[in-house]
Formats: C-alpha cells, sequence, structure tokens
C-alpha cells in the first residue's frame, strides 16, 4: 500500500473526515527546531515534563474504567474496561522504565538517540489511550493505516502525539472527530493530527506552546502544558512544525520527521 493514501484518503470519504472545514481560508503558523539536544537542564526538563504531565494519562485511563464500572456496567463491558485498565497500568511501568533508561543514557550520551522507528504502533498507543476520554465526550478517533519508518526517539514522539491527540480532544466538541495520517514530502514523512474542534485563532497562534496558556480560558480541565511538552520534545527531536488552522472548523497539526528508506529498515 502506498503511503500517500494517508491524508489524500481524507479528502475523498467525507465519512471519514471533510478537510474543506481546515483548509478553507486556514490561519498558518510554523516552527522549526533546533536540530541539537540543547542543554542537559533542558533535556532532564523534559523528561521531567513528561513523567509530570504524560504519566497522568494512564491513570485516568485507570480511573475511568473505574467510573464506569461504578455505574453499574456488567460482563463483557466490565472485562473490557478491567482490560483497559490492566493495558494502563503496564503502560505506565514501561513508561517509567523508558525515562529511567533515558536518564541513565543521557549520563553517558550527549544528546538523544535517533533510531528507526515504525509510525503505525505509536498511532495505535496514542489512540489506544484516549479512547475512554474520547468516547466520554463523544468525538471519534481514526487513523489511517501507514508503513513509514521515520528517524525518531519513541519516547519524546510518543509523547507529542499523546499530547497532541490529548489536545484535540479537549478543544473538540461533542460529535467532532480526530484522525491521524501520514504521507511523503521529500525526503520526510509528515506526520499530522487533524481535528474538527474549536480552531486557534491569529493572535492566539504564536502562544500556543508557552506554559501554562488554555486556548479556552472558560475550560478548567488540565494544565495547559500540553503543548508546552510538545515544543520541547519536538525541539530535541529537531523537527519541523506546521500548524493549519480555522477558527471554529479545526485544526492540523503537522510534523516532518527524516524517513528511513526501506533498504534502511531493519528485518
Amino acid at each position: 500500500m502506498r503511503e500517500t493514501v494517508g491524508l489524500t484518503k481524507i479528502r475523498d470519504s467525507r465519512e471519514i473526515f471533510d478537510a474543506a472545514r481546515i483548509t478553507k481560508r486556514p490561519i498558518t503558523w510554523s516552527m522549526t527546531a533546533k536540530a541539537d539536544p540543547q542543554t542537559p537542564l533542558e533535556f532532564e526538563s523534559v523528561l521531567l515534563a513528561i513523567a509530570g504531565h504524560d504519566l497522568r494519562q494512564p491513570l485516568q485511563v485507570i480511573q475511568g474504567a473505574h467510573d464506569f464500572l461504578g455505574l453499574g456496567l456488567r460482563t463483557a463491558s466490565e472485562l473490557r474496561l478491567l482490560r483497559a485498565g490492566q493495558s494502563a497500568i503496564d503502560r505506565l511501568k514501561d513508561q517509567l522504565d523508558q525515562l529511567l533508561a533515558a536518564v541513565r543514557f543521557r549520563e553517558h550520551v550527549e544528546g538523544v538517540k535517533l533510531t528507526p522507528v515504525p509510525v503505525a504502533p505509536l498511532f495505535r498507543q496514542a489512540r489506544h489511550e484516549h479512547e475512554i476520554a474520547a468516547l466520554s465526550k463523544g468525538v471519534s478517533i481514526r487513523t489511517v493505516q501507514t508503513t513509514a519508518t521515520i528517524h525518531s526517539n519513541a519516547l519524546l514522539l510518543s509523547s507529542v502525539l499523546r499530547n497532541l491527540v490529548g489536545n484535540a480532544i479537549k478543544y473538540t466538541e461533542p460529535g467532532g472527530r480526530i484522525l491521524l495520517g501520514c504521507r511523503h514530502v521529500g525526503d520526510s514523512i509528515r506526520i499530522d493530527v487533524h481535528d474538527t474542534g474549536i480552531g486557534i485563532t491569529a493572535d492566539q497562534m504564536p502562544r500556543i506552546f508557552e506554559a501554562f496558556t488554555r486556548l479556552d480560558p472558560t475550560r478548567r480541565d488540565g494544565l495547559g502544558v500540553g503543548l508546552f511538552i510538545v515544543r520541547q520534545a519536538v525541539g530535541l527531536l529537531g523537527y519541523r512544525v506546521d500548524i493549519n488552522s480555522a477558527p471554529s472548523r479545526g485544526t492540523r497539526f503537522s510534523l516532518f520527521a527524516p524517513k528511513v528508506e526501506k533498504a534502511a529498515q531493519p528485518y
């Protein structure tokens, strides 16, 4: 299957996603991150931010599962939610192990190690981790099948996707849609997170990656540090980020990651 089916397929199916909601008279903004890992303190601050913010997501899944069970759900539904809770616990343990490994790695090697990382498993992970939150809000999450592999760091990139999807859920109204897909762009893979949410205004655009920033100040969920973590992690990865948004119609965050050619991919 060719990678270009990723987001071109969106335009061919209104049932999946109406791309015109975003592309009609959009507001665009771009950030090119530094390719170097910056300072040791900044690297460690990213790890601490991930630990303090992202590891709450699996715990929220566990809490959500128990909340649903407390409402009287039984049998197959109960079992599914219990499995989701166990999966979140396992994921939490795995993330802690990765963070500790990253800290130990930082003690011996300068910078972030980039390795071949398949995109599809990270898409599935991001969707799975947000299924209950999206279901509770009445928002659908879909992913486009891909075989793309990029030069990245799985811990940092999974954190970026997790925060982008979580942010999309937060600012998408019930009945809205979120879609993850990617496509070839020259020597890069463009990873897109689409939503049909409230969008971003021109005056908000320069501030969205600042810590404690909320696009809608009336919303009190979260600390407003998700996109700050995205900026820090993307800076360590050295990726470029484009944002395409139309107020009240939705937003597309695009990450440009160097692709791994087929011949270079591990067996």
